[in-house]
């Protein structure tokens, strides 16, 4: 019996090294993207110990001093912190709700278009602005929203109203943020959803229109329970970031006037732990922000499980 069990490992092992090099080109083509991964996901989780010591980072973790809890107590009790959830809660609801919708009618927009050369071209020009730099949009943005230079300045003076600094007022904060990012990621994030469509079964449209149903009741009867579990699994995936937010096009908003709204965790997290070199605090805010975001993704998850059987992400 060993022998025999010994005998088929090997013959097992002799498969499987067969099959890799038979397969070497493609694993050599996503072996960027796994060490990629190892290197900037997973190597960083053995750093979040920094979260339960007075970390020095010329210490080490052997010479800092172990606090336990003590830093989330910390975090927890700080008079700014309900601030920074809020702010990052009211973002990405505002996101969800008006920026979550926006790629999905665009790419039913395209998929209805008759001609061939007038959608690729809309859809090139509406996929250029994922390419350009963060630094870059926020340039364009701050420019475009001058009260001296910008050309939403002409406009209102166009209309006889007075120039207005929108980076000045706290309130049109969330407002350009939501929007530059339409603007910006709407025909990359449409992608998804065209892919989609092109899956979907030409026979039922075929059907339908035999049948006498007319372009919205297609619309709405074939096309959206067509591409709904991919809806389900972005939304899922949003819901997962309702308090991240990444902090590079916020921190470059940012100013005096707008820190009341715009100041998140991930900026706490980059000021305090890169800025300020408080290592303990800043990795405390992100763990929490990450453990927060696993438990809605999970949430979200289950529930759309409850209402679909095809949807979720596993």
């Amino acid at each position: 019996m060993r022998k025999a069990r010994a005998y088929r490992e090997k013959r097992s092992l002799r498969k499987l090294r067969k099959d890799i090099w038979r397969a070497r080109h493609i694993y050599l083509m996503i072996l960027p993207v796994v060490i990629w991964f190892l290197l900037f996901s997973y190597w960083p989780m053995y750093w979040l110990r920094i979260s339960f010591y007075d970390f020095s980072l010329y210490k080490g973790f052997e010479g800092s001093t172990f606090v336990g809890f003590e830093n989330f107590v910390e975090l927890f009790t700080k008079r700014n912190f309900l601030k920074l959830i809020w702010n990052a809660l009211a973002l990405n609801l505002y996101s969800l709700f008006v920026g979550f919708p926006a790629p999905i009618i665009f790419a039913l927009l395209l998929n209805e278009m008759r001609f061939r050369k007038v959608k690729k071209v809309v859809q090139t020009v509406s996929f250029l602005p994922h390419f350009i730099s963060m630094v870059a949009l926020v340039t364009i943005v701050k420019e475009f929203l001058s009260p001296t230079l910008g050309l939403s300045a002409d406009i209102l003076n166009f209309f006889g109203k007075e120039p207005v600094y929108f980076l000045g007022n706290a309130k049109y904060f969330r407002s350009i943020m939501v929007f530059s990012g339409i603007w910006q990621e709407l025909g990359y994030s449409a992608i998804v959803y065209l892919s989609a469509l092109t899956a979907l079964d030409m026979d039922l449209y075929e059907a339908a229109m035999v049948d006498g149903a007319n372009r919205w009741k297609r619309l709405w009867h074939i096309t959206m329970p067509g591409i709904m579990p991919t809806v389900m699994v972005m939304l899922i995936l949003r819901i997962g970031s309702l308090i991240s937010t990444g902090y590079e096009k916020i921190y470059l908003l940012q100013n005096s006037i707008n820190l009341g709204v715009s100041e998140v965790i991930s900026t706490y997290v980059y000021k305090q732990g890169l800025l300020k070199m408080d290592y303990s605090t800043g990795t405390t805010a992100g763990l929490f922000n990450s453990v927060v975001a696993f438990i809605l993704v999970f949430a979200a998850n289950r529930l759309s499980k409850l209402y679909s059987e095809s949807a979720g992400i596993w």
